[in-house]
């Protein structure tokens, strides 16, 4: 099969099936390990980059040292001792999570699926909206494969939203399910008839409520474009007979990205972001999110009437926007829900979900948007939990909730701070911008170890990559109520709909440029540059 080129999107059915299929190919099975990783290329651009940085920083004057600046130098070094400090004390625990914690589990959960354990029935709830035919028979043959190998009794629950998906779905499940006998796997369509994912959801949990389901069954919560890497389902399923205390847990995931080539490396870099943070999490029994791509949990939780209407109108009382209903963010709903009840989450590192990415248009609108409904979803839910306490979520999650809060703020001091030392003394600037790449290139070193590829872009595109999602997120925590989905057929609310909106609005827009003002001004005054109140 001939490689497309890097950022090609496929116009077809059939050549999106044949792209699919190839990358594929080369995504499944174990990455390359140790030296094998880092290609004569890629080490060559490593060199190259690591002399011209080393030949700036000893040609270029030393500006940290002078005595004009050393007090913003200061700042910015008490700053970065803190947020990479926090930042290596996630990377210890992750590989503390790999070495220590991990083999064991996997090990027992490997010898109780090896004595026959099975749950006694697995309910599959997805959704899918307007997907690609090829992506949808990619999803459904990598399921059906599974059930079929590993022999488990299943209810797929399909959320459908037109006629045209469960044709699609139909024919998949026709020409590669033939062989399985239905009491194995029998396939339940479920037509929403209010617009939205979340109400998508509802309505399957309610039938699962009603079929028979017992607590301790199991139950995959996944989206249509999540496409099953190899012996997913034993390596999840087996976690909850090797742990009767489990009550979910969430995977890996890969991207598998059709469009612009930057945004492939941006998703592949915020992958290995992820598992490292994740492993660093489940040290302590909880994750941070219960992923919509594929989550497993026990059937108790989500057939409790409070958890589906959780699901279905999970909203936020604020003191401006009133009681607004949340758009997107149901992993965070479920999520918030386990957390409240002290259930035991973790994190499955070797089971793996390749989601398939097909962005059209501009790259960098699909970014913001991104960032827009992942920061949002974090802010609405990240406020309620921190208000339970770290009575009830363990301290270390409960803090690194807060951090969450107070990362946006900090990620913007130094480059306010690196612009008022150039205004000081212009070359300031430039060993700014020498630190701002050199620790990028140490922090990617450190992800390539998470990665399957590493790649060169990964200390420019990570930089920037969190200085936009600082800016989103400090533009959102003022309009938690402002929500747009294009995944789901551009739905949007928190939109100006009457006199009262267009008010909240301005009040909110005053709140962002009074707040950023203050936070700007105190930074002028401490680099020196604007005269103090007082």
């Amino acid at each position: 099969m001939t490689a497309a080129p890097q950022g090609f999107v496929p116009e077809g059915d059939y050549a999106l099936e044949k792209e699919i299929t190839r990358r594929l190919r080369g995504q499944i099975g174990p990455a390359p390990q140790g030296m094998a990783k880092y290609p004569p290329v890629f080490l060559f651009r490593l060199g190259a980059l690591v002399a011209v940085l080393w030949g700036i920083g000893v040609l270029l004057p030393n500006r940290f040292v002078d005595p004009e600046l050393l007090h913003i130098t200061v700042a910015l070094g008490m700053l970065g001792i803190w947020r990479f400090g926090w930042w290596f004390n996630h990377a210890l625990r992750s590989d503390s999570w790999r070495r220590v914690h991990w083999p064991p589990k996997r090990e027992l959960a490997e010898r109780v699926w090896a004595t026959g354990w099975r749950p006694r029935r697995l309910h599959v709830q997805m959704t899918t909206y307007k997907e690609e035919r090829a992506i949808t028979r990619h999803v459904l043959v990598s399921m059906l494969t599974q059930i079929r190998h590993e022999r488990v009794p299943t209810s797929i629950w399909i959320g459908t939203g037109s006629a045209e998906d469960e044709m699609n779905i139909r024919e998949v499940i026709e020409t590669h399910a033939a062989d399985i006998p239905d009491e194995m796997a029998e396939v339940i369509f479920v037509r929403q008839n209010q617009p939205g994912k979340r109400m998508a959801i509802g309505l399957i949990l309610r039938g699962i409520s009603r079929h028979g389901v017992e607590p301790d069954d199991l139950v995959i919560f996944m989206d249509g474009d999540a496409v099953y890497g190899p012996d997913v389902l034993e390596k999840t399923l087996s976690m909850f007979g090797a742990d009767p205390e489990l009550q979910a847990l969430t995977t890996d995931e890969e991207v598998m990205c059709f469009g612009p080539d930057w945004i492939d490396k941006w998703l592949s870099m915020r992958f290995a972001q992820r598992r490292l943070a994740m492993e660093s999490h489940a040290v302590s029994g909880r994750v941070l999110t219960l992923t919509g791509r594929f989550s497993v949990f026990r059937a108790r939780h989500i057939i409790d009437p409070q958890f589906i209407r959780t699901i279905e109108a999970d909203h936020l009382d604020h003191w401006l926007w009133g009681r607004f209903r949340f758009l997107s963010g149901d992993d965070k709903s479920t999520w918030y829900h386990l957390l409240s009840k002290q259930a035991k989450m973790t994190y499955v590192p070797d089971a793996c979900i390749y989601t398939i990415e097909i962005i059209k248009g501009s790259g960098l609108q699909r970014m913001v948007e991104n960032f827009r409904r992942w920061s949002g979803n974090m802010l609405r839910n990240g406020s309620r939990a921190i208000a339970l306490g770290p009575g009830v979520v363990p301290p270390f999650i409960w803090w690194c909730i807060v951090d969450q809060r107070i990362a946006m703020w900090t990620m913007m001091v130094s480059p306010i701070l690196a612009f008022y030392g150039s205004l000081i003394d212009p070359m300031y600037l430039t060993n700014v911008v020498l630190w701002v790449v050199s620790s990028r290139l140490f922090l990617s070193a450190w992800l390539w170890r998470y990665a399957r590829t590493p790649d060169m872009a990964w200390p420019f595109i990570l930089y920037f990559n969190q200085i936009i999602n600082a800016g989103v997120k400090i533009y959102m925590l003022f309009h938690l109520a402002k929500q747009k989905w294009f995944n789901r057929g551009g739905q949007a609310v928190g939109g100006r709909q009457n006199r009262l909106d267009a008010i909240r609005d301005r009040i909110a827009l005053f709140q962002l440029v009074t707040s950023v003002g203050v936070f700007v001004t105190f930074l002028g005054i401490y680099a020196g540059l604007l005269p103090r109140p007082f």
